[in-house]
């Protein structure tokens, strides 16, 4: 199973210990996602950053799509089908994204792909980055929840605001 990892806080005044776990999980700037695979060391991570992003299982389909809009390769290009088959063994977007979402594969399996996603702003805004999910913010684990947020944040171009 995968994980992915948004970070919704900046940069002002983080403890050492939280600024070195965020460069380690490759967070350094607001709005970027990553995908993590769900281990004990990886949510140990998480647990100590738990106050700048949020996590939560990743669907398939939405990491496909993700992938499609916002993945790229080295050189900032845009990725599609044929780079995923000339770069790895997955014959296209959606094997790679079923291989990771089942735990199986992971992106850097994809030569010359970028581990990091940027994506834009949530339309429709947050709920609020300064306090956990489950108390009515946005902060910390949300579960499968993080596949809306995550829809919410890939900019669609053609519509209105995204939606």
């Amino acid at each position: 199973m995968a994980l992915a990892v948004v970070r919704l806080r900046g940069k002002h005044d983080l403890p050492d210990p939280v600024r070195d776990t965020l460069r380690m999980l490759r967070l350094t700037r607001q709005n970027h996602c990553v995908v993590v695979p769900a281990d004990a060391t990886t949510k140990g991570m998480l647990q100590r950053v738990k106050d700048q992003v949020t996590w939560g299982e990743l669907d398939a389909e939405v990491l496909a799509k993700l992938l499609l809009r916002r993945g790229r390769s080295v050189g900032d290009r845009p990725i599609d089908d044929a780079f995923v088959k000339a770069h790895s063994p997955f014959k296209s977007i959606w094997d790679l994204s079923q291989a990771i979402a089942k735990g199986e594969a992971a992106l850097r399996d994809v030569a010359g792909l970028r581990p990091i996603l940027r994506l834009h702003p949530a339309v429709g805004g947050l709920r609020g980055i300064k306090r956990g999910y489950n108390d009515g913010g946005d902060l910390g684990y949300r579960g499968k929840a993080i596949n809306d947020l995550l829809l919410r944040m890939v900019f669609e171009e053609g519509t209105a605001h995204g939606v």
